[in-house]
């Protein structure tokens, strides 16, 4: 096994583990399995997508086992063979990774949902400032430090650092930040004060009691925040009828009450 490759292992043994139990019974041939369909999805989704998954159950039977985490991350397990059967990544980069490795069914692929960039901070700051070109961010962050995901593959990273470099204020906090893991990480450190401010998206921040919106980042200063789904090619049958569900009119309310803009739906 090569140092990466070991790397990537270790870094979710336990995940993985897991989910290679379960696909010993599911295999893309087995479409009649009761196994559960197994989606890497973006750490964002978690609370819109596990809802659609229990609804998904009550309707069909049918589990859905799902791994939350960056999409680079994912994109990433999905390259050394991880189980997944649907991959649903927080921006086209990943997505297009992966289409490139060969790891997904091209015709399968949707663009998903839409998001928004917001500047979030704890519940009870006093913080205020405009998004707008030229704008003081170093200056009400004081000491404090910008939690945001890791801006070179976390992809509310890479939308955030664009954002800052567009309003021109890129150098000045750049040496300021808390670069995490995932999203929904960086908004974990913003809810329990152990950053002062964090980019995420429009949908964290709603999903977090812990955290307001301070500001909003102008649509135009980073490219369109768009989230594409497809099957990999370990999905089945079981997999295909998930994500039709995913893309479905009785799907929607969930992804519309956390925030996201739906871009693509089919009667069901």
């Amino acid at each position: 096994m090569s140092l990466r490759a070991r790397f990537i292992a270790s870094f979710s043994v336990a995940l993985l583990s897991a989910l290679l139990i379960v696909s010993r019974g599911a295999s893309a041939e087995d479409s009649g399995s009761n196994a559960p369909v197994i989606v890497f999805a973006a750490a964002s989704l978690k609370n819109a997508l596990d809802g659609i998954s229990s609804a998904w159950q009550q309707d069909s039977g049918q589990t859905v086992k799902t791994s939350y985490a960056a999409s680079s991350t994912l994109a990433k397990q999905l390259e050394e063979d991880a189980p997944a059967q649907i991959f649903i990544s927080a921006d086209l980069d990943w997505m297009n990774y992966a289409e490139g490795k060969g790891l997904i069914h091209p015709e399968s692929r949707t663009n998903l949902l839409g998001n928004k960039l917001v500047l979030v901070a704890p519940k009870d700051s006093t913080i205020a400032i405009e998004l707008k070109p030229g704008a003081d961010l170093a200056k009400a962050l004081g000491d404090g430090r910008l939690a945001v995901g890791n801006v070179d593959s976390v992809p509310a990273g890479k939308y955030g650092k664009a954002a800052l470099e567009k309003l021109g204020i890129w150098s000045s906090v750049s040496n300021k930040l808390a670069q995490a893991e995932s999203v929904r990480a960086a908004l974990l450190l913003v809810s329990r004060g152990e950053a002062a401010l964090g980019i995420v998206y429009q949908t964290d921040a709603v999903s977090d009691p812990g955290v307001k919106i301070v500001a909003a980042f102008p649509a135009d200063s980073h490219p369109p925040i768009i989230y594409p789904a497809a099957l990999t090619k370990k999905a089945n049958a079981a997999a295909a009828a998930f994500l039709g569900y995913i893309r479905s009119t009785k799907a929607a309310p969930f992804f519309v009450a956390q925030g996201f803009t739906v871009l693509s739906k089919t009667e069901k």
